[in-house]
């Protein structure tokens, strides 16, 4: 055995037996309400899903606050977090490709000089929009994976692929060997230099003969402008498609990390689930050891098998974004590996509301393969950085595809799709012919105008509001609402004899909404007339100046 590796298993094995290093937070009380247990993230010997094992329901729906504060964002129905009770019917939606798809392809002469693995996709990477420019941004994998490249749109669909400095004549904005890879525009970085952050899966040395590693890990990068990078270090140990997001919430860096399963059974090698690790500080964060990233999330025994395969799925990635009061999780499943055909994952869509639990309601591929070899989609469909961006009415998810070769399981031509959904558009509540209604748990406001997202332009919406003890606070009653007949992402409701919500701000309250032949997405109680939900969103959009929404229906009208 060569000395060096001897040493390095010596130390993992040493390592292994440690306890966790990562000292525990103080209990905290989120944004919504929720009060996270100590300590924090939660220390698990074994995760608590796989797939012989049912999903955990989160603890904040079995025990959910007394009064739910909702001052951040769009409250979404994905669950029941904000139901007390509901005769409506909730419905689960799913995204459409854009008919341009794909809509980036490889073209060049580096993306196409490996015909097994021609690329132009995202591997997560990432697409954003920048508010210090205007210009949607996507970072990509480029060919075989020997370097990542950088395009732009005006519009979403239609890109560029600029000639930059880097390597003149070529979009190439950094050279250099890679698997997964994640590009982050933080607007909240206060350092210009660090405005865009990079986090590339390299294999950092040659493999061990003996544990049969590659030494991956993250190499960050730091830019200004998202085309010049320098390099800021290199991470822990981990296994190639290891993924970071940025948790708002809490302002903390989260490493989803493919787990390696010696860290906790004493053996070498690795699995598709995801182990966590989490800090405020990027470069503090990437330095951990062995024993240091948690045991997290795994798929778990509601994630159907393919027919033709019958092979257990397992987790291949998670990539997570904040988007209104909600971290948003796309769960890459891998259903197996054929002979004769790419790997045909799929997406699903998961919801978290306290950064570590999730619930996925809909196991329906979120965003499917076509099946039918040659199709720009056909195999492994996988997620961008970033998740997605709101653009007027509309969500953006961009996804990578590969086409595969008749025959053999080579990826083939790798491009980038792009799939659509109303805005907040995961789920709502339906009311049919006959009338029905949701009432909400308490929850606590500081704004004064109620705002919904609704489909009602063949019947109607109306509201009240409910004091603790369940009696209608004049003059907010279902009476003197003004029915609203439309189909709107974003919609004041007004009642006669009232100004505004102000009377109620700072206190329990409940609503309640009414529905015939209407679709409820959303409400939110906004501090201004603009209707802006100060939510977050996500990979940004046209006519967002931040992080946050700010601007409410002039980001809208920015599309029309």
């Amino acid at each position: 055995m060569p000395y060096r590796c001897a040493l390095l298993l010596a130390i993992a094995l040493q390592q292994g037996e440690s306890a966790p290093t990562q000292e525990p937070a103080p209990p905290a009380v989120l944004y919504n309400g929720i009060q996270l247990p100590s300590p924090w993230p939660p220390r698990l010997k074994e995760f608590p899903t796989s797939v012989e094992k049912d999903p955990v329901t989160p603890p904040y729906l079995v025990s959910p606050p007394s009064v739910v504060p909702i001052d951040v964002g769009r409250q979404l129905f994905v669950d029941d977090f904000l139901v007390a009770e509901t005769t409506l019917q909730r419905t689960y939606h799913l995204p459409k490709y854009h008919p341009s798809c794909p809509v980036l392809k490889p073209d060049t002469p580096w993306e196409l000089e490996d015909k097994d693995h021609a690329a132009a996709m995202v591997f997560s990477d990432g697409v954003w929009h920048d508010p210090k420019d205007g210009v949607f941004k996507m970072w990509y994998l480029a060919g075989s994976g020997d370097a990542t490249s950088y395009a732009t749109s005006l519009d979403g669909i239609h890109w560029v692929k600029p000639s930059l400095d880097v390597k003149p004549g070529t979009n190439i904005v950094l050279r250099g060997g890679r698997d997964s890879n994640t590009v982050w525009l933080d607007l909240e970085e206060r350092a210009p230099e660090r405005r865009y952050k990079m986090f590339r899966v390299i294999g950092a040395g040659s493999e061990c003969p003996v544990t049969g590693w590659n030494n991956w890990v993250f190499a960050l990068h730091f830019s200004a402008d998202g085309i010049h990078w320098v390099d800021a270090g290199k991470s822990g140990r981990l296994i190639d498609r290891s993924t970071v997001f940025w948790n708002p919430f809490r302002k903390v860096w989260v490493f989803s990390i493919r787990h390696m399963y010696s860290w906790s059974r004493g053996t070498y090698g690795a699995e598709r689930r995801r182990s966590y690790v989490e800090n405020a500080d990027v470069l503090l964060g990437s330095q951990w050891k062995t024993e240091e990233p948690l045991p997290w999330i795994d798929a778990d025994r509601l994630d159907p098998m393919r027919d033709d395969l019958k092979i257990k799925p397992q987790l291949y990635n998670l990539d997570c974004v904040a988007y209104e009061s909600i971290l948003l999780g796309l769960f890459t499943i891998w259903r197996g590996q054929p002979k004769d055909r790419h790997k045909p994952n799929n997406l699903v869509v998961g919801y978290s509301r306290d950064g570590w639990h999730w619930l996925r309601p809909d196991r329906r591929p979120f965003c499917d393969v076509s099946n039918k070899q040659g199709d720009w989609n056909a195999n492994n469909v996988q997620s961008a950085g970033g998740c997605c961006l709101i653009v007027g009415d509309q969500l953006y998810f961009y996804v990578s595809g590969r086409a595969g070769q008749p025959g053999n399981n080579k990826a083939g031509l790798c491009s980038t799709g792009l799939a659509t959904l109303r805005r907040d558009g995961f789920a709502s509540l339906d009311g049919g012919a006959e009338e029905g209604y949701v009432t909400t748990r308490p929850v606590r406001f500081q704004g004064s105008r109620l705002f919904v997202n609704v489909e009602a332009s063949l019947g109607e919406l109306r509201a009240e509001a409910l004091d603790e003890a369940g009696a209608v606070v004049e003059p907010f009653s279902k009476a003197l609402c003004k029915p609203l007949r439309l189909d709107s992402t974003i919609q004041q409701v007004t009642w006669e004899g009232a100004k505004d919500l102000s009377l109620l701000a700072n206190r329990p309250i409940r609503f309640r909404f009414y529905a015939r032949n209407a679709k409820l997405y959303s409400f939110w109680v906004s501090p201004d007339a603009s209707g802006a939900s100060h939510g977050y969103v996500a990979a940004g959009g046209p006519g967002y100046t931040g992080p946050t929404d700010t601007v409410g229906v002039a980001a809208v009208e920015t599309r029309k």
